[in-house]
């Protein structure tokens, strides 16, 4: 028996009845010859951490935009905390860690640069709108590789998919994922808050803190070990008392920190960088890599801008902005 199938027959004997085993996946658009060694969803997980996609989100932004210190989060650093939260909750409840994790890793490829303030430029400027998560799944599926897609299984993609609080995936490792998001992002962001002067630990609610703990580790751990013992077959969840002060504590950094006079300013210059982009690039065709000008005839210009867009880093859109509408001056200053 090759190791890929020991596997699969080790999912069978120790998972959950209602885990989801890569020996029911409903499999990749593309037929593919399998991997001796890895699982199908193990495969999707190593081929999204090995792609460009994946390495462009070390130098996004997750709140701060241009923070000035090196323990501040990006969009990679919050994409790993999602996949370790998320994994410690499939393995309290016997599901399966390779498709948990495959999820955790690509749900937020599709972010632009500035975080959401990118997300809301491009979703204002692209006539068909904008949210990130469609973007990670047509990141994965059109535009990886140099337009061949990842071609990932049907679970990681419709994981990618509905990784937001509206959104409902079908499998339970979908579901870990969607709820670790939101866990990993209210911890890691007080955090950062506090470390940037903009929140105080003494200032988070009183009924959170009692609750939940006065650190980040403390917070998470109370949260995994709620999602797991109230977790079942019938749906991944948190126990009223603790979605509630949850709820609150979210609330809280809405009002205090993601909708602030301060963060809001910082995010509108993002806005306006991406605004001048998109109408450039809009109005220079041939300007764009190739892959970008294909998806220009095939789609339309507007969708190719989009795409392009979105895939740039802060550093590159801002480098991107200079170089297009900054003077370049050729020759060596001497002073007067």
């Amino acid at each position: 028996m090759i190791i890929r199938e020991q596997r699969m027959e080790i999912e069978k004997k120790t998972l959950a009845s209602w885990a989801t085993l890569s020996a029911n996946s409903l499999g990749r658009d593309r037929e593919e010859e399998l991997c001796p060694v890895r699982t199908c969803f193990a495969r999707d997980r190593d081929r999204i951490l090995h792609s460009n996609e994946f390495r462009r989100l070390k130098h996004k932004t997750q709140v701060f935009i241009a923070p000035k210190g090196d323990h501040f989060r990006e969009r990679m650093t919050h994409t790993l905390e999602v996949m370790q939260i998320a994994r410690s909750i499939a393995r309290g409840l016997f599901l399966n860690e390779d498709l948990t994790e495959a999820i955790a890793l690509g749900h937020d490829l599709g972010h632009t640069p500035f975080g959401h303030a990118g997300e809301a430029a491009l979703n204002k400027l692209y006539p068909g709108g904008f949210e990130h998560n469609v973007q990670s799944l047509r990141v994965v599926e059109r535009l990886a590789r140099d337009g061949k897609g990842l071609n990932l299984t049907k679970e990681v993609r419709d994981g990618i998919l509905n990784h937001r609080t509206a959104h409902h995936p079908f499998t339970p490792e979908g579901e870990i994922v969607r709820l670790s998001d939101k866990i990993a992002y209210v911890n890691h962001d007080i955090q950062d808050a506090i470390r940037a002067g903009r929140l105080r630990e003494a200032d988070l609610p009183a009924v959170c803190t009692k609750m939940l703990g006065n650190t980040s580790s403390h917070r998470i751990s109370a949260l995994v070990y709620d999602v797991i013992t109230n977790s079942g077959e019938d749906g991944i969840r948190m126990s009223n008392e603790m979605n509630a002060v949850f709820s609150e504590l979210r609330q809280y950094m809405f009002d205090n920190l993601y909708l602030s006079d301060e963060n809001r300013e910082e995010a509108m210059k993002g806005e306006r960088l991406l605004t001048v982009l998109y109408e450039h690039y809009l109005e220079h065709p041939g300007s764009m890599p190739l892959l970008f000008e294909q998806i220009a005839e095939e789609e339309g210009r507007a969708r190719a801008v989009c795409d392009y867009l979105a895939g740039m880093s802060d550093q590159y859109a801002i480098h991107d902005f200079e170089s297009i509408h900054i003077p370049q001056s050729r020759l060596g200053f001497t002073g007067v």
